[in-house]
C-alpha cells in the first residue's frame, strides 16, 4: 500500500486543519492511523481507526480531532481543531492489514512520507 499525505502547512493557534492520506489500495480491511514526530521527540500516535470504524485518540488531541476513512475514495483524513503550537510536527499516516497494532505502537506495515504542520501562537 502506498500512502501519500497532504494538507499540512502553517496555521494560527485556535484554527483548524484537515490532513488527508490518499492510498493506492482499497483500505476497508486495514487499520489506519496518524502519527507525528518532531526533531526533539519520538514518533507518537495521534489517532487510529480500525476496519469497523472504531477510533482511538491520543489524550493530547482527544475532543478536538476527528479521524475518518472514506473507503470508496481510498482516503483517510484527520481534522484537527483548536490547533496549538505543540501540535507542530511532521504528520505521517500509516496502515496495517486487518488488525490495529495500537496507538502507542510503531510497528505498522506501511508509512507515508509525511506532511509538515506548523502552528504559531
Amino acid at each position: 500500500v502506498l500512502l501519500e499525505e497532504s494538507g499540512g502547512g502553517s496555521a494560527q493557534a485556535g484554527t483548524s486543519l484537515t490532513l488527508s492520506c490518499r492510498t493506492s489500495n482499497y483500505i476497508g480491511n486495514y487499520c489506519m492511523g496518524w502519527f507525528r514526530q518532531t526533531p526533539e521527540k519520538e514518533r507518537e500516535g495521534v489517532a487510529i481507526i480500525d476496519a469497523p470504524g472504531r477510533a482511538t485518540y491520543a489524550d493530547s488531541v482527544k475532543g478536538r480531532s476527528v479521524i475518518a476513512v472514506n473507503n470508496s475514495k481510498n482516503l483517510m483524513t484527520l481534522q484537527m481543531n483548536n490547533l496549538q503550537p505543540e501540535d507542530t510536527a511532521m504528520y505521517y499516516c500509516a496502515a496495517h492489514w486487518a488488525f490495529c497494532p495500537g496507538i502507542s505502537q510503531l510497528k505498522w506495515s506501511f508509512w507515508g512520507q509525511g506532511t509538515q504542520v506548523t502552528v504559531s501562537s
